[in-house]
């Protein structure tokens, strides 16, 4: 599959891009080279290959899923005593809309 110019000139006018002769011409080439890589790929033969996450056979290393239960009044608390206002748990902020 390959590109006219006309085409890329059409593919600009609907994505509203402003494009040169000299940009649609280098434009055209860099298309029609990808296009060229992406039938070479789908040529080669990949009958009972299996399928792959990634290139390379990596597996990442996780940590244990442990529930790790914290005191969140303490740290409530703790933020709360640094802060101008608070009321009830809650932070007070100047009203800003009428």
């Amino acid at each position: 599959m390959s590109l006219t110019l006309e085409q890329v000139r059409r593919v600009a006018h609907l994505a509203r891009i402003e494009i040169s002769d000299a940009e649609a011409e280098s434009t055209l080439g860099h298309l029609n080279d990808i296009f060229a890589l992406i039938e070479e790929m789908q040529a080669v033969d990949t009958q009972g290959i299996e399928p792959m996450a990634h290139a390379q056979n990596l597996a990442q290393r996780l940590r244990a899923d442990q529930v790790v239960v914290t005191d969140q009044m303490a740290r409530r608390n703790a933020f709360q005593a640094i802060a101008p206002e608070t009321e009830a748990g809650l932070y007070l902020v100047p009203k800003v809309i009428e």
